[in-house]
């Protein structure tokens, strides 16, 4: 076993140095590469091997945390890579992330450096600024790399338990927690994906993997880029999901294996149907959330399984599910069998449910190390890790089922944690945020159900005193939101209410308000301001 995701990435190299490695289709590559790209394993180890020789030569070592906002790009993994080889971890950054968001991100993190796409450096720079930390900002393909301060690297190098990344995921105490990742971590997700077979075979040298899926999240990062890395496959990576070119780009790019999210198949379903879609070569899609009332009628109209899995950033491999072997039970939301995790589902009391029961999700690694292949803690946060794992199982918060068979069904989301299309949005966090507006009193932020991205944001708002109760003031609350928050966090709702119900701490009873009346999307005072949210213009650069 190599010691680094590097290390990892070199021996494949030295192995299969012809064989293409990143392509990113026409597509999706923009005004900075209009023809699309395509890298072998030996290219792009000679790009991070340059790299890693300017930080080197810069002061970059193990133990120093560097942020990279550099999107769906070669610069992200040139960037990893170099860093990785020199012990330094990456902090991925969402590009969606607006100032306040930013800020935080740089604060918390303690990186020494930020590393940003040309245009972004300015946003990015402020942002540094306002943390109050002396953050240098670059240019991905800047001529030089400012010499690295304060601390001084770690002696020694890094080795398998070494920090690889530190990735931020939304929780239900409002700021995104700091998850440390190792290189153990990466490199047991990337195992455990190509020995998953059953429905989901993996060969050696002949996969061709496409995601339109983020860099900045585990998904892409952990699971797919390493499988592709230990089975010598290419990755097809695209911007983002695209409709309108996606089977093209399937085709084209001769993709075998495709990764989902519940938004995309529904999208994919209202198409017209076209020769394009069945052109392809995949043998499975890897995902979750697809509305069941879909994976069926997806399966039989384009070819291939959609195989449903669940984990956790803080999960990885240590306790990672998929529906990738029969039964399957598709269309009934199974995420399948524990396969290298032992599972309980426990009652709010702590005790286990029986068969068929809902109960919350508890997880630990099978073996001797129940935190093999989990995240290393939550960064600045021992209290909160350690009540993760209390009494030595992970407390994932979501809830689910299992019946006779063993098989697992997801039954509903973390509390106070709203998925929409992939992304978790910690309620308490669009609360703080809103309340800083002026319009509102008292605000509860709810999921409500949304047709093709899973849930959307919902703001159950007391008016302040002499604030209108009407769509002007609804507007400006979902704009406010939009200036300091990714566009995704929004509201897409706002209901304006006279009051919020509570238990008899006074803590608001969000289940009050989605239950009284039916579907608050119907009730009166309610503004539907989903055409407010889009995200930022992707950059041309």
């Amino acid at each position: 076993m190599s010691p680094t995701v590097f290390a990892e990435f070199a021996a494949a190299a030295r192995e299969a140095p012809d064989r293409a490695f990143l392509v990113i289709p026409a597509s999706a590559a923009r005004a900075y590469a209009p023809s699309g790209i395509s890298l072998t394993y030996g290219q792009m180890l000679a790009r991070a091997q340059t790299l890693w020789q300017r930080y080197a030569a810069a002061g970059y070592g193990h133990g120093h945390r560097v942020a990279i906002l550099l999107e769906n790009r070669p610069a992200f993994v040139e960037h990893w890579l170099a860093l990785n080889g020199l012990g330094v971890s990456v902090v991925p950054v969402n590009p969606f992330y607006r100032a306040d968001e930013l800020t935080y991100l740089l604060a918390h993190s303690d990186a020494v450096l930020a590393v940003a796409l040309a245009e972004r450096i300015g946003e990015l720079a402020e942002a540094a600024a306002a943390s109050g930390r002396k953050i240098p900002v670059i240019a991905e393909d800047a001529a030089v790399i400012p010499t690295a301060t304060i601390p001084a690297p770690l002696g020694d190098a890094p080795g398998p338990a070494s920090e690889c990344g530190l990735l931020y995921t939304s929780g239900t105490t409002g700021k995104p927690k700091g998850c440390i990742l190792s290189n153990e971590y990466f490199r047991m997700m990337g195992d455990w994906y190509i020995n998953q077979q059953g429905l989901c075979p993996v060969r050696q040298g002949a996969e061709r993997m496409l995601t339109p899926l983020p860099m900045f999240h585990m998904n892409a990062m952990a699971c797919s880029f390493m499988a592709m890395v230990l089975s010598r496959g290419t990755l097809i990576l695209l911007d983002r999901f695209h409709p309108a070119s996606w089977w093209a780009d399937v085709a084209a790019s001769e993709a075998t294996i495709v990764h989902y999210l519940g938004v995309m198949p529904a999208i994919l379903l209202g198409l017209e149907r076209t020769p394009a879609e069945r052109a392809h070569r995949v043998k499975f899609g890897f995902g979750a959330n697809v509305d069941p009332v879909q994976q069926v009628v997806f399966e039989q109209r384009f070819g291939f399984p959609l195989v449903e899995g669940w984990a956790m950033t803080e999960t990885g491999a240590g306790a990672t599910i998929a529906a990738n072997r029969e039964p399957r039970h598709p269309g009934m939301r199974c995420i399948g069998r524990p396969g290298n995790c032992e599972v309980r589902l426990v009652d709010d009391s702590g005790k286990d449910v029986a068969t068929g029961e809902p109960g919350q999700l508890l997880v630990r690694h099978i073996g001797s190390d129940p935190r093999k292949g989990f995240f290393s803690g939550y960064y600045k946060d021992a209290p909160a890790t350690a009540a993760a794992w209390a009494g030595g199982w992970f407390h994932t918060g979501d809830v689910a089922r299992r019946d006779a068979d063993g098989s697992l069904y997801f039954v509903d989301r973390s509390k106070n944690v709203i998925r929409r299309a992939g992304e978790n949005i910690a309620a308490l966090e669009v609360e703080t945020t809103l309340l800083k507006q002026g319009d509102a009193a008292q605000v509860a932020v709810i999921a409500v159900p949304d047709e093709l991205r899973d849930e959307e944001v919902m703001a159950c708002v007391v008016a302040a005193p002499g604030v209108a109760r009407d769509e002007a003031t609804a507007r400006r609350i979902v704009a406010w939101c939009l200036d300091h928050l990714a566009y995704y966090k929004a509201p897409g709702y706002v209901l304006f209410l006279d009051s919020l119900p509570t238990t008899a701490t006074n803590k608001v009873r969000k289940t009050s308000i989605q239950e009284i009346g039916g579907d608050p999307r119907q009730r009166p005072g309610c503004f539907d301001l989903r055409s407010m949210k889009r995200p930022r213009k992707a950059a041309s650069g």
